[in-house]
Formats: structure tokens, C-alpha cells, sequence
């Protein structure tokens, strides 16, 4: 498989809001993004007539290229400040300042010449806590109190460090003529205020940085001091990117439509804490990462100033996360309403390019495809990378280079016209993505597959309900099969035992072509319970068990779900299980682009707690599921006539 390539293309005041003025609106309102002030009359905005050539960019095949000039490292200027935010967050009087590092060419001083930027901004450059130290025990039954956490551990706060936040990107940007800037998102680092994960405040400061780069926002030489600091060689025009939380905040900064920032490359970010700390209401940690939730991950960054630790642990920590998480039903609440990017893209402007894993099961590929869809409706200059590993990954350089350059330095390069989804296929190499004019792939279409009794070894799966189901017969009882739960078996092993009684698997028959699954797949389940709640996991595998190859890591697992029985109604609402009372819920699994080969057969396996994601009550809860109402929907390329 080729690389990556295309084909060749031509040619006032301060607004302050402080953290509790926020936290007594109702969370589910979108704030209103304050105001900053009026450019100071020192700094030079760039003009809009501002070109490529103009600071000795050089376009080629479509993309900005290295320049001789702009390579040498000894020579660059490299320098650090402190942007002030438009919010005091963590309660000492005065807006928060952001600290910002800045590597840009020498020419910019010498030559006087403006230049575009690359930015990232990060909660984890100035370390982290130990991982094990900061997770919830999931030794809990459903619906109970949780066991509180022990003492967390405390992030040492580092100093002085320079004026080097970061490295990444500099070696890419920097000698092809941009400045590279990183900043420290607020409560980290060298940076003032407090984390909040998710909270306004972490919109605010990656805005303000870009603000300061459009001569609308003020930096200064100190984190307290008077003596101002402008971005005059700033060229106004801003690409964000990075990875994990990396990622989530050049999506986070694109909300709010600030000007000056033309482009964003988000690469597997998290669009939505209670998405990431939840599925249809039920209490699940993401991949690696068992016991995490959002008061987890403030433990976690937490890294700023010692004298506001205490303000922001009882005021954030304790008096918003802890007090609003919710770990008892896992609902829906208007405090996660306020951390879901997706309800606050109307403002967004820039253009996106998306990355995503589909085996990337720490943020799951949801977090994407969610924002994808809403971006499509908006019609949002968009463009898709997925690949079928793990967690992170990013796009091709030539990918993001062509993005960039359109978007950022407004070369019509042709982009736009390139296709719209670029996916690795199983085995190639992950810079060698196959092109699809978009995703999911044009043609699929949904197959709804019926299981068939025999679930404790294996049931059948098929496109027709099995000749030996009951709806529609008069008078017939309905097939129902029972499993056990037993969090102290695996997925893994469930999947792999001939018989079980702590799973219900229902397979195909094997494959005589390959199937292309395009989508988001969806279960329906009638099920009852002998007690008031229990977890419901659900698993698409593929046949016999393969371990992982090196590219794929899930090899065998196609995809997961998992849902909450009580919130079949509303994932705000917990309604218990009447024990014995069977309930219908529908739900999805996450999203995936999978070709599975002739020879395998797909399964749907149905069980209760998952070891490695949801709580871990007691053995013992039984659960029914009735064969007759309950069915899979996958959507394939060509619908139900490849799949026969």
C-alpha cells in the first residue's frame, strides 16, 4: 500500500468571571464567552493582505516546505510569557495567566517578517500523579455508596523550567517558516488557576494564547508583573493541535470561534467527560484506566502554584466534581451537560481534522464520530484519519501539512476536494491510509442479525429469525437463556470458552466473503433481572480468537458496548429492575470501520459486569435475556446483499 497521497492539486475592558459566579448558573447553559480587551495600541495586528511569500513561506505539491533559512536551530528565537485570561478561576482576585513558551525563526527579528503558528497547549507538561494512587476501588455493588478514596496524592510543583515548556512540533513547523507556541493549560505548571476538566476556564486559556497571537489579548514577561509582551511577529493565523487531552482542547479553544484560529487537527480527544466516564448511564472507566473518573483526573494534572491548592481542591475538586460526578446511578446531569463539547460547536469556525483509533478503547471512537456527525450537519470544512490501532496515532505529516496549509496559510491547495475519510486498513501501515469518498462508507446500509437459542456454547446469528423462535406463533412461549454474572472472568476468556455460564454468545456461520462493517452497530435486548440492578456488557468478536497482531491490538474484539437496565427510559433517570419484569433497551456500540475476513464468524457475546471497564459487584445476579426481542444491527458496505 503507497503512502499517504493525494492527487497533485494547482495552485475595553476585561470581562472577569470568577469560578463561583460559574458555578452558580445552571451548568447545562452554554456561558457566555467574555469579552477580552481591545488590542493595546503598541501591537501590531497583521494585515489581512498577509501572504506565505510575504514571510518566505515556500508552497510545493500543495504543502509548505522546509526553507534552508528557517532550519537552523542555533538560530532560533526562543522566549516565554504569561497570557492573561478573561476568568479568575482560582479565587485570588485577578484574571489567570496562562504560561506560553514561543519558538519562532530568527528572520522574524532580522527580517521583520510575520509568521503563521502551530499551538498546543497541554495539562501534562509539568507532570503527573502516580496512576494506581488516584483511582476509585471498583469493589462496589450497583446503586451503593462507593468505598471513599484514600489521601491523594500530591503533584510536586517544578519551578522554573526555562523557557521550555515543550518540544513537540518544533522540529516539523519551525524550519518550514511557522512559530511553534505550547501553554500550560490553567492549574498546571507555571500557569495560574485551577484545573477543572472540562470547565470553562480550560476554553478560556487556550483562546486567550490565540488572542495574544491576534494582537486582542495581553501577555506579559512575568506571571505578576506590568511589562507587556507582543506577539508582533504573528502572522494572526493559528493551527492547533495534539493528542488525548491534547486533542481536546484545540476543540474546546474552536467552540468559542475565536478569531485568528483557521484550523484544528484533534487527535483522539475526548468530546465528552460523562462519554468518557460513562456509557447509556452506567458507570464505566476507560481502557487501562479501572477506577478512573473526572475527580481522578484533576488528581492527576493538578500541578500549579502550592498556595492555591487548597482553594481549588475545596472549591473545584470537592464543592464541583465530587459534589456533581455522581457515581451511584452514573446519570445524566447538567454538569456533564457543560463538559460536552458537542453541545457547543454552533460558534465553531475553524476547519477540523479528525484522528481516531478504532481500537483506541481509552477514549473511545465515539468522542470522534460524535462531532463529526454535528459537524456535517453544520457543514464545517471536514476531513476523517482513522487507523485500527490503540490510543493516539497520528495523521500522515503530508496529511496535516496539506490541511494546514490550506486552512492556516490560505493556499488554495485543493484540500477540500481531496477525499473526505481516510482509513488504514487491517495490516497496512498506519501512514498508508485508503481513501473513501466518506465515512461511514458510501453504500452502507443496516443488517439486523437475530440470535438463536444454544447462547451458553453458542447460539446461531442470522439475517432471518431462526426457525425456532416463537414470535408470531400463537400460543408459543418465548425462548429466553440465562446467564450468571461473574465479574472474575474476562471478555477475553468468555469469549474463548466452548461453553459458559456466565456469557450468552450467538455466532454466524462462518464467512464466505469478507464483510465491511462501516459504522455504529446496535443491539436491542429484552432482558429481566432476579435483582434491582446489574452491569449488561456486550461484545462483537470475531471468530476463532486470534491474539493481537502488532498494528491491531483488539484483533478479535470488532467492538463494545455497555448500558445501565435502569436507564431504559433516559439516561437522567434510573428506574430499578422489577426482578422477574422484563425491560427492552436499545443502545450502541461503539462506532468501528472493520473488514472481517472470509473464514471468521462475527458473534455477539451478552454478559454482565466487565472486568476490565465497569464496577465489580458480587457473583451471583442473574440475568435473562428473551431470544424473540432481541436483535443486532451492523451496518455493512451493500447492505443485506453482501452480507447473504
Amino acid at each position: 500500500m503507497m503512502p499517504y497521497r493525494p492527487a497533485p492539486m494547482g495552485f475595553a475592558r476585561t470581562v472577569l468571571l470568577t469560578l463561583a459566579a460559574l458555578t452558580a448558573a445552571p451548568a447545562c447553559a452554554r456561558q457566555a464567552i467574555p469579552a477580552m480587551p481591545d488590542p493595546p495600541p503598541q501591537a501590531e495586528a497583521p494585515t489581512a493582505e498577509w501572504a506565505p511569500a510575504d514571510a518566505g513561506l515556500v508552497i510545493m505539491d500543495s504543502q509548505v516546505q522546509v526553507v534552508a533559512a528557517f532550519a537552523d536551530s542555533t538560530e532560533w528565537i526562543r522566549e516565554r510569557l504569561w497570557v492573561e485570561t478573561a476568568i479568575d478561576s482560582d479565587g485570588d482576585g485577578r484574571p489567570d495567566r496562562v504560561h506560553v513558551s514561543v519558538v519562532r525563526p530568527r528572520q522574524t527579528e532580522t527580517h521583520g517578517i510575520q509568521v503563521p503558528v502551530i499551538f498546543e497547549t497541554s495539562p501534562y507538561y509539568a507532570g503527573t500523579a502516580p496512576v494506581r494512587e488516584i483511582l476509585w476501588d471498583v469493589n462496589q455493588e450497583l446503586y451503593t455508596e462507593p468505598p471513599p478514596r484514600g489521601p491523594q496524592p500530591h503533584v510536586p510543583h517544578r519551578g522554573d523550567r526555562g523557557d521550555r515548556i515543550a518540544n513537540s512540533h518544533v522540529a516539523a513547523w519551525v524550519p518550514r517558516g511557522f512559530a511553534v507556541v505550547h501553554s500550560e493549560a490553567p492549574g498546571t505548571g507555571l500557569s495560574d488557576g485551577c484545573p477543572t476538566m472540562g470547565g470553562l476556564n480550560e476554553t478560556l486559556a487556550p483562546r486567550a494564547v490565540v488572542q495574544w497571537l491576534t494582537g486582542q489579548a495581553r501577555g506579559f514577561t512575568t506571571s505578576d508583573g506590568d511589562e507587556e509582551v507582543f506577539a508582533t511577529w504573528s502572522a494572526g493565523r493559528v493551527g492547533m493541535t495534539g493528542t488525548s487531552f491534547n486533542g481536546t482542547l484545540p476543540l474546546a479553544a474552536a467552540t468559542t470561534g475565536v478569531q485568528g484560529l483557521k484550523a484544528i487537527i484533534p487527535i483522539a480527544p475526548n468530546t465528552s467527560y460523562w462519554h468518557y466516564y460513562r456509557s447509556h448511564g452506567l458507570i464505566r472507566s476507560p481502557g487501562g484506566y479501572l477506577g478512573e473518573d473526572i475527580d481522578s483526573l484533576y488528581d492527576f494534572v493538578f500541578s500549579g502554584p502550592e498556595d492555591r491548592r487548597d482553594y481549588c481542591n475545596t472549591v473545584v475538586r470537592e464543592g464541583e466534581l465530587l459534589a456533581n460526578l455522581d457515581r451511584v446511578t452514573g446519570n445524566w446531569n447538567d454538569f456533564w451537560a457543560s463538559r460536552d463539547y458537542v453541545l457547543q460547536l454552533d460558534s465553531l469556525q475553524a476547519a477540523v481534522l479528525m484522528a481516531h483509533a478504532w481500537n483506541d478503547w481509552n477514549v473511545m471512537p465515539e468522542h470522534s464520530v460524535r462531532v463529526i456527525e454535528r459537524l456535517k450537519e453544520r457543514g464545517t470544512p471536514l476531513q476523517m484519519y482513522f487507523h485500527q490501532g490503540g490510543h493516539g496515532g497520528a495523521p500522515p505529516m503530508e496529511m496535516m501539512n496539506r490541511w494546514f496549509t490550506r486552512y492556516v496559510l490560505g493556499v488554495e491547495n485543493g484540500v477540500e476536494d481531496d477525499p473526505r475519510a481516510w482509513i488504514v486498513r487491517e495490516g497496512d501501515n498506519r501512514l498508508a491510509p485508503t481513501p473513501y469518498l466518506d465515512w461511514p462508507v458510501p453504500g452502507t446500509q443496516p443488517v439486523t442479525l437475530r440470535p438463536g437459542p444454544g447462547g451458553e456454547a453458542a447460539g446461531s446469528l442470522t439475517i432471518e429469525r431462526p426457525a425456532n423462535a416463537a414470535a408470531g406463533t400463537t400460543g408459543a412461549a418465548p425462548v429466553r437463556e440465562m446467564l450468571v454474572d461473574d465479574v472474575a472472568h474476562t471478555g477475553a476468556e468468555l469469549a474463548q470458552k466452548e461453553r459458559s455460564p456466565h456469557r450468552l454468545l450467538y455466532a454466524t456461520h462462518e464467512l464466505e466473503a469478507p464483510v465491511h462493517i462501516s459504522g455504529t452497530p446496535e443491539v436491542t435486548i429484552r432482558l429481566a433481572l432476579d435483582r434491582p440492578a446489574a452491569n449488561l456488557s456486550v461484545w462483537l468478536v470475531a471468530l476463532p480468537w486470534e491474539e493481537a497482531a502488532p498494528r491491531q491490538p483488539n484483533f478479535s474484539v470488532i467492538t463494545r458496548g455497555w448500558a445501565d437496565p435502569q436507564n431504559y427510559r433516559s439516561l437522567t433517570e434510573s428506574v430499578p429492575m422489577i426482578p422477574g419484569q422484563f425491560r427492552d433497551l436499545t443502545f450502541t456500540l461503539q462506532p468501528t470501520d472493520q473488514v472481517i475476513p472470509a473464514g471468521k464468524r462475527i458473534a455477539m457475546m451478552i454478559f454482565s459486569s466487565d472486568r476490565e471497564y465497569t464496577l465489580w459487584p458480587r457473583p451471583g445476579t442473574r440475568l435473562t435475556v428473551e431470544l424473540d426481542a432481541t436483535s443486532l444491527t451492523i451496518p455493512v458496505v451493500g447492505g443485506a446483499g453482501a452480507w447473504q
